[in-house]
């Protein structure tokens, strides 16, 4: 990665929403590219539909397969053949098949180690792919991540336990020492209950807690949340794990400044997507705003360069250095060294003596 700009896999999304006009937009300034080698994963075909509705110059290069990658460009790698039928605006099984189908192609490249970071435009399936990490809510006043995302609340009771808390809450630690490169995090833990006194937090929230603590892991609670929030306390820590959507979402949401980028933790590459769906009310009229998807981008890019400096150390540690373990029990400390027992045996024999 050190020897040519980041590439960002971008898969397009639901081809009936908002996609491909936050790709064309965010990619209309040449010093975009300057930043990193952006790969669309889509259809041609449907781009260009896109391309001449939204009447927009913002070019781009076909390309086979990630061999053809020109840096510089906005690349587009086919990811199916069939014909997609394109209606801007209106929910259809046929675009989010399509919007899946790019998302599949860019999973499997990701496991071939072909792309440095991955961007997803709003996709409804998407919700799939945050079941296999942790979705942390970012902006530049608060990070939430949700312990339960995409859950009914009448489920999220049985999927509340010691393990699973203990497991997400270490995924967004770990996120936040090597994707953003903070030294030390803090991370609060909310209730599930409304006053912070139940038997979920004395018999659950509480013990993967202190399991964290024990691991000389910076972890606290767990915190009501209409305290926490309403207090400021949120403004003590590097990160919020709630226990189910809206308990984070909503005062997210309510805090946040329009900077807002949706993170998915404890992927194999750097993983965001901008905090918004398909936007059907506004596909093809030319209003959508992409500063979400282009502060998502920003976010896998230095994501990307960060792990590096903090995976380089870890990959050629310092050998252990051994020490001979002393040995001071009285038989040793009393002992005569054996040179010096040969050097005393010596003199003797010098002056014609024995020693006694």
């Amino acid at each position: 990665m050190e020897e040519r700009r980041i590439r960002v896999a971008i898969t397009h999304g639901d081809t009936n929403g908002i996609g491909y006009e936050l790709i064309f937009k965010t990619f209309a300034e040449p010093e975009m590219l300057e930043l990193c080698t952006p790969v669309i994963y889509g259809s041609p075909k449907v781009a260009t539909y896109h391309r001449k509705a939204l009447n927009t110059e913002t070019s781009f290069s076909i390309i086979n397969s990630m061999d053809d990658v020109r840096d510089g460009r906005l690349n587009l790698i086919t990811c199916f053949d069939e014909e997609v039928k394109v209606e801007l605006g209106t929910r259809s099984d046929e675009a989010v098949t399509a919007g899946k189908k790019a998302l599949v192609r860019a999973l499997e490249d990701m496991k071939k180690g072909c792309f440095d970071a991955l961007l997803l435009a709003p996709l409804a399936a998407n919700a799939d792919l945050q079941k296999e990490g942790l979705l942390v809510l970012m902006s530049n006043q608060l990070r939430v991540a949700i312990a339960t995302n995409n859950m009914a609340l009448k489920d999220v009771t049985t999927h509340v336990t010691t393990e699973k808390v203990t497991a997400k809450a270490e995924l967004l630690l770990n996120m936040l020492k090597r994707d953003l490169r903070i030294s030390n995090p803090r991370v609060a833990v909310l209730s599930l209950n409304p006053d912070a006194d139940g038997p979920e937090e004395r018999d659950v929230l509480a013990p993967a807690v202190a399991k964290l603590a024990t691991q000389s892991k910076q972890a606290f609670g767990p915190y009501a949340a209409d305290d926490f929030f309403g207090t400021g306390k949120y403004n003590a820590f590097d990160a919020v794990l709630a226990m189910y959507h809206d308990q984070g979402a909503a005062p997210f949401n309510a805090l946040s400044s329009e900077e807002k980028v949706a993170y998915v933790a404890g992927m194999e590459l750097p993983c965001a997507m901008p905090c918004c769906g398909p936007c059907y009310e506004q596909a093809g009229r030319g209003t959508a705003d992409e500063l979400s998807f282009r502060q998502a981008l920003y976010a896998v890019i230095d994501a990307a360069r960060n792990r590096v400096n903090y995976d380089a150390p870890l990959a050629n540690p310092l050998p252990k250095l051994y020490h001979e373990k002393r040995d001071d029990s009285e038989k040793v400390r009393f002992a005569i060294p054996k040179k010096r027992e040969n050097k005393s045996q010596e003199a003797v024999h010098e002056q014609g003596g024995d020693a006694e």
